[in-house]
């Protein structure tokens, strides 16, 4: 069982890592506050500019299109950082422009919870969730769980990397620590 999972996590990470390593973290949440990523929709306004007022989703590839500008490099970075570049590029059109970036679909924070859970599954959410809440989230564990070997698989810098997460000293109030924020595309394993 434990090769089949680990065969499908393997595939899931395969098929995530080119649009990602392409478009940036996406759907994080960091100092600098909310990254962009794929799938999300962004409404874009110009004021006194109605043709320039759009409504676009985010590509799989990190990527929007704009009227004068063309393609747009959004994945992994703010609505904040997209406003001023989108102000630069329309400067030479447009004197004073004045652009707002609001980010109005959040779809590219995704987390995946597989093996004994109650509800097992692809998870869109709004926000930051640790592991304790994604657990929530699943409803829970199964009579059957492994409760201390738990796994949180992750891609990072190209790597695959296996964080492990004990809930039955978590319970105990113990190893706190392990209790880490999930990123976008974190499987819970679950055997």
């Amino acid at each position: 069982m434990w090769k089949r999972i680990l065969m499908i996590w393997l595939v899931l990470a395969t098929a995530c890592a080119a649009p990602a390593a392409a478009q940036g973290a996406g759907g994080d949440v960091g100092p600098a506050g909310y990254w962009v990523g794929p799938q999300d929709e962004l409404e874009i306004s110009v004021w006194k500019e109605d043709d320039l007022s759009k409504t676009v989703l985010v590509r799989p590839d990190g990527k929007f299109s704009f009227p004068l500008i063309g393609d747009i490099q959004a994945g992994g970075k703010t609505p904040e950082q997209i406003r001023r570049e989108i102000t630069e590029w329309l400067t030479k059109y447009i004197p004073d422009p004045v652009v707002t970036v609001i980010v109005t679909k959040v779809a590219a924070l995704k987390i995946y919870l597989i093996g004994e859970v109650k509800k097992a599954g692809e998870y869109t959410i709004g926000r930051q969730m640790d592991v304790i809440q994604a657990l929530a989230l699943a409803g829970g564990l199964t009579a059957f769980a492994s409760e201390n070997d738990i796994k949180i698989l992750r891609r990072q810098d190209g790597k695959s990397i296996i964080i492990p997460f004990e809930y039955g000293a978590f319970k105990k109030g113990k190893k706190l620590e392990q209790n880490i924020l999930l990123k976008s595309g974190d499987v819970v394993l679950v055997p």
